[in-house]
């Protein structure tokens, strides 16, 4: 087996400080790497806990995949019915619609995701799907293709339901995925204010209920939440140059902690490790000599974005090698695994990532197989 050794050269700074684990003052808590998906952190991150208006995130990305799909429209109406404008006369974060107001989408999410609006949520939900209870069933099916196996919607805002439940480990799979799909309309979750020129009253400015937009450390979405039951928690995401780390925290005693300690994990999560992207989907990773090929060289390539995160203390014990056996005998097929990256830290392997063939190289025909088999055998290496 012919194996070829890369040098991966990390460099780390000897005066970089390293942290111990942040060990966040929180019931629950986790802290994902963005494109590696490792986890750098958690608290038991699958224990119960009630979303509260995390949940929204949730009814935002439904109207994101319709919108997609060419079966909503940022410009269509809807009709505020007493059952969503008596949320916000009941003491919730609002948006201040009223009955039989025509609300457009596009003004319906910016109340839900900048001004925490339940009743622009109830709007939203019996516009798309005729009721709240069929939105979340919507919201259930999506949560199901996403990966989330700890969840169960049973409202489009988070108010108080025993049967509204996560997990932070399933908000960060839900935060990752709005990020990764929405770009564009993710922007709406770092605008720091929402002014609606209500019905019958002054225009209404409201200031984004994330605090750690504020600070300008790169921190860009993406929900907060509260509940008596379950106290403050925060969904937050945070993107320095071309790295970003997901958070999600819950069990806060106070507001105060649910900004510094969230913050306080995002800053350990850039402080303690490093990102490093190993290949990219189909690009051409390394190519490999064939026998009695028509094409001397089988170029290998990844199915996907691959990278790895490793803590800073032990950048100096990692090795990349490329394995397989060649040449490799043609015929070759397309998408054929021919090859694996494997990564190693202190002697264990941490990840094996299979490469394909980029494309079918056929066999030469039998007279020219026949010439190279005998200069084989008689010269050696062709």
């Amino acid at each position: 087996m012919n194996k070829l050794f890369l040098i991966l050269i990390l460099l780390i700074s000897l005066t970089t400080k390293l942290f111990s684990n942040p060990n966040i003052q929180a019931r629950t808590g986790i802290l994902v790497d963005y494109h590696s998906d490792e986890i750098l952190y958690e608290l038991d991150p699958d224990a119960q806990i009630y979303p509260a208006s995390m949940t929204k995130i949730m009814t935002a990305i439904i109207a994101f995949d319709l919108i997609k799909a060419n079966k909503l429209s940022l410009d269509d109406q809807f009709t505020v019915s007493e059952n969503a404008w008596r949320l916000s006369q009941a003491g919730y974060s609002s948006m201040f619609i009223m009955i039989n107001d025509q609300v457009s989408v596009e003004n319906l999410l910016k109340g839900i995701i900048i001004a925490s609006g339940n009743d622009a949520c109830v709007a939203l939900a019996e516009g798309i799907a005729g009721s709240e209870q069929n939105f979340a069933d919507m919201m259930n099916e999506k949560a199901g293709e996403i990966g989330m196996t700890s969840t169960n919607f049973t409202n489009s805002s988070g108010i108080n339901d025993p049967d509204n439940i996560s997990t932070v480990r399933d908000i960060a799979l839900m935060s990752k995925y709005l990020i990764k799909n929405y770009p564009n309309y993710y922007e709406l979750f770092a605008e720091k204010t929402f002014t609606w020129d209500r019905t019958g009253g002054e225009p209404i400015k409201q200031g984004n209920r994330n605090p750690l937009l504020y600070k300008n450390v790169g921190v860009d979405g993406v929900k907060t939440g509260y509940l008596a039951v379950e106290k403050y928690s925060l969904a937050s995401s945070m993107k320095k140059n071309d790295r970003r780390v997901i958070a999600v925290a819950s069990g806060f005693e106070t507001k105060n902690l649910r900004s510094s300690q969230s913050l306080k994990l995002l800053n350990w999560g850039f402080r303690n490790t490093n990102t490093f992207e190993i290949s990219k989907k189909d690009e051409t990773i390394f190519e490999i000599d064939t026998w009695l090929g028509v094409k001397p060289k089988i170029k290998a390539t990844s199915k996907e974005d691959l990278y790895i995160t490793i803590n800073k203390k032990d950048i100096r014990y990692l090795t990349v090698s490329l394995d397989y056996k060649g040449p490799i005998q043609a015929p070759i097929y397309k998408d054929t695994e021919i090859a694996k990256i494997i990564v190693t830290q202190k002697d264990n392997t941490i990840k094996e990532i299979p490469l394909y063939a980029a494309e079918d190289v056929k066999k030469v025909n039998f007279f020219k197989s026949l010439l190279t088999s005998l200069n084989y055998l008689i010269w050696g290496d062709v």
